[in-house]
């Protein structure tokens, strides 16, 4: 996780935490201390971003009641124990009821430290699991994902809700980043077998003994449940598809043919087509293709979706101005055009990398963005669109990301954003109509 994990130091002893503070503060942790089990408790939630070190022998919460708490509140929070020489069996104790590891007076600084980084990635790899499960079980989520309000954008979020009320399999094609594996996650959360399992593959880079031993757990590579018997009535998501080889294709054919209709498990196939040389058609045996392909969704290219440009590097800038904790930096007339105009031959998952950078860059007070873009894009090989727009469509795709920026920094305040923006409140009115601005979606 890119936010920092931190680390709760619970003892009773000051010089004890203090010391235990310093060494891990040294180490890079972002560190907090408590003096009893019962302080703790009142600043740590279930989704504490972090872990506990906590002394076993304390008055009025000990570190077993402690521990017990924890693992009632979240079994998932890494708890260390720090032990005396005679209490090693409660340690050990402790390891039953759910304890990380324990660590036995005097210990050695690296030995903790060592100790800790292995329960901070055990703690990231946990929220991380349980961000992603949380957002597929709601669909309302997953959707607000797909920003933009571009004709493109809204006819593919009116097909994401028919198609996944449908049971036919689903092609989904595009150019690389524009965003496919999240529409496949989509069409799952959005249908009648979103409370069923998803299972996802990638098809790239793997032979066909590991591909048919994953997927149907045949030959010796063979591990734990095939998957298709994982995601046995809800859907089997095969990622660069393109790549199976024809006996692969072939046996996906026959596992489709075996569901018969409608099928039992739903499989969602997803590709990328930005090779000049191949279409998808090409790259699929006829009989998967025509299967795959009753219900198909093709994902618009960055460059052709206008001035969802602009917003969603709004929305990128804002999110990374948060995470790193500084300031949003603020769009120029010719940044958001060189926006507009750049090719994004690498779609979202670019234009992602470069407001990251752009927030990274503005903390040292250096607002480079127009260079960040040319760099970028003469990096892929790709050359800035030659066509342009005209004046007015730049202009009022500059004024809309104003108006929205402005309306999201004052939580929908219409009196507060007419100072700022010097308008009148029948002009605010206006544009706000003409842009598809509501005030509701900032209170």
């Amino acid at each position: 996780m890119s936010r920092q994990m931190r680390v709760a130091i619970v003892d009773d002893e000051q010089d004890m935490r203090q010391s235990i503070s310093q060494w891990l503060a040294l180490s890079g942790f972002s560190t907090e201390t408590y003096a009893d089990g019962q302080e703790a408790l009142a600043a740590i939630g279930a989704d504490f971003p972090g872990v506990v070190i906590t002394d076993i022998r304390m008055p009025n919460l000990d570190g077993m009641a402690l521990l017990k708490k924890l693992v009632a509140l979240d079994s998932t929070i890494p708890v260390i124990m720090i032990t005396g020489h005679g209490d090693v069996p409660l340690a050990v104790e402790a390891m039953r009821l759910g304890a990380f590891d324990f660590l036995e007076k005097p210990f050695n600084p690296e030995k903790m430290m060592t100790m800790a980084q292995k329960a901070v990635k055990k703690r990231s790899l946990a929220l991380e699991a349980r961000a992603l499960r949380s957002e597929l079980s709601d669909a309302g989520s997953i959707m607000k994902r797909l920003v933009g309000a571009s004709d493109v954008m809204q006819r593919l979020r009116e097909d994401i809700l028919d198609i996944g009320q449908a049971d036919g399999h689903v092609l989904i094609d595009g150019e690389t980043g524009t965003g496919k594996t999240l529409v496949a996650h989509a069409l799952h959360a959005v249908g009648n077998r979103a409370a069923r399992p998803l299972v996802t593959i990638s098809c790239a880079g793997q032979s066909d003994e590991t591909l048919s031993a994953r997927l149907f757990g045949a030959g010796e590579a063979s591990t734990g449940k095939p998957l298709v018997e994982e995601g046995r009535g809800g859907t089997l998501v095969l990622e660069d598809v393109e790549s199976l080889s024809e006996g692969m294709q072939a046996r996906i054919v026959a596992f489709i043919n075996d569901q018969g209709m409608p099928p039992e498990t739903r499989v969602v196939a997803v590709c990328n087509t930005h090779r000049a040389d191949q279409t998808i058609e090409d790259a699929l045996r006829p009989d998967l293709f025509y299967r795959l392909s009753a219900h198909k969704i093709t994902l618009p290219p960055l460059r052709m979706r206008g001035e969802d440009i602009l917003a969603l590097f709004s929305s990128y800038l804002e999110q990374f101005a948060e995470e790193y904790g500084c300031p949003k930096p603020e769009l120029s007339m010719p940044e958001a055009a060189q926006l507009l105009q750049a090719p994004w031959p690498g779609n979202v998952r670019q234009l992602v990398n470069i407001a990251e950078r752009a927030v990274l860059q503005s903390r040292r007070e250096d607002s480079a963005l127009m260079s960040l873009i040319m760099a970028d894009n003469e990096a892929s090989d790709e050359a800035m669109t030659t066509e342009g727009k005209p004046l007015k469509d730049h202009v009022e795709a500059f004024e809309r990301m104003l108006i929205d920026n402005t309306m999201r920094r004052h939580k929908g305040s219409i009196t507060a954003v007419m100072e700022e923006l010097r308008l009148p409140r029948r002009t605010l009115n206006e544009k706000m109509a003409k842009y598809g601005l509501v005030r509701g979606d900032y209170v």
